[in-house]
């Protein structure tokens, strides 16, 4: 038997199988088990309602017979928090809800899952309560994710077949994912592609960094678009086809604009720009009005997991952004006078 297993996004993976020679004739549920750990039947069951378990590259169903030679290949939901989630009752701005998914537009400043340092106040812990509230049973099911500080459109499951179907989605890119930020410098080209593998940095793991000609890291894609320029920063429109950790972060450093006021990637100095004080006291002014990175995840678009049916969601600027970007289009302007 060989195996192989990758992570493919934050949230699922992806398994690779080849049955032996001498592989006895076995359901591919229970074969599945006896190989994945931390998992369970009925989460490899609803992977395969999902289509998610593919066997020579066809979907085969949960009680399909694995014979010799077999390729088989699935793509699994992580398995549920080990950190017991606890209901608070946080303010959430729910822009769309039904039986088996729910959209949130999420305040820069919020985590969205529990984890080291930040066991409460996460948006999981604001949804268990918007659950409770409303008398169901199921917890939600992340997806994806955003950062922190990143505001923006999060798309939330609430039961695992929806999860299932949702991850196959991410897994194979069909997820319309667009943000807009607002990045350090001008661009000579209005729109290009970033490709580069992302890792975490060998000297500081609290970031990812780009491994642009190796097999390090997981293969990236960022699509941008300029929107708007001022000047010394640009507001561009990044798409993406995957959806690394601190991806359009990571990228953009990597293509020298980082986004402005991001710490962690070196956008919180003053990288662009004149030598007078005024400018000086200018650019300090934008990043007291959005003390983070300037980056909002738009829109999203996807495919209902249950009906199938295309839907699509798009969402307004935080008032940080819309202030900052006010800010530069009045000096961009009268600079330019």
């Amino acid at each position: 038997m060989s195996e192989e297993t990758f992570n493919s996004q934050e949230l699922y993976e992806h398994y690779r199988f080849v049955a032996d020679t001498g592989q006895r004739p076995l359901r591919i549920d229970k074969f599945l088990m006896n190989l994945v750990e931390n998992t369970t039947r009925n989460k490899i069951q609803n992977a395969a309602k999902a289509g998610n378990i593919l066997v020579n590259e066809q979907p085969v169903k949960q009680n399909y017979k694995v014979k010799p030679g077999d390729i088989i290949s699935v793509v699994l939901t992580y398995p549920p928090q080990k950190i017991e989630l606890i209901p608070e009752n946080l303010p959430l701005n729910i822009i769309h809800e039904d039986d088996d998914i729910l959209v949130v537009n999420k305040e820069a400043g919020m985590v969205v899952h529990p984890g080291y340092a930040n066991y409460t106040g996460t948006l999981l812990n604001a949804l268990l309560h918007h659950f409770e509230k409303n008398n169901e049973e199921e917890q939600p099911h992340l997806v994806h994710r955003i950062d922190k500080d990143t505001s923006g459109l999060l798309l939330v499951a609430k039961n695992e077949l929806a999860q299932s179907r949702l991850a196959k989605q991410f897994f194979e890119h069909t997820i319309e994912r667009k943000y807009q930020a607002l990045v350090w410098g001008d661009f000579k080209e209005d729109s290009g592609t970033i490709k580069g593998n992302l890792d975490r940095h060998p000297k500081d793991r609290r970031v990812m960094t780009v491994f642009p000609d190796s097999s390090k890291g997981k293969e990236a894609t960022t699509h941008f678009r300029v929107l708007q320029r001022f000047t010394y920063v640009t507001l561009v429109e990044c798409k993406l086809e995957t959806g690394r950790t601190h991806q359009i972060r990571a990228h953009m450093k990597y293509i020298k604009h980082p986004l402005f006021n991001d710490a962690a990637y070196g956008g919180d100095e003053i990288l662009k720009g004149t030598t007078f004080s005024k400018y000086k006291q200018f650019v300090k002014n934008c990043f007291k009005i959005i003390p983070r990175q300037a980056l909002h995840a738009k829109s999203l678009g996807f495919n209902h997991p249950t009906t199938n049916k295309k839907m699509f969601f798009d969402s307004e600027l935080p008032e940080d952004m819309t202030q900052v970007l006010e800010k530069w289009r009045n000096y961009a302007v009268h600079k330019l006078q």
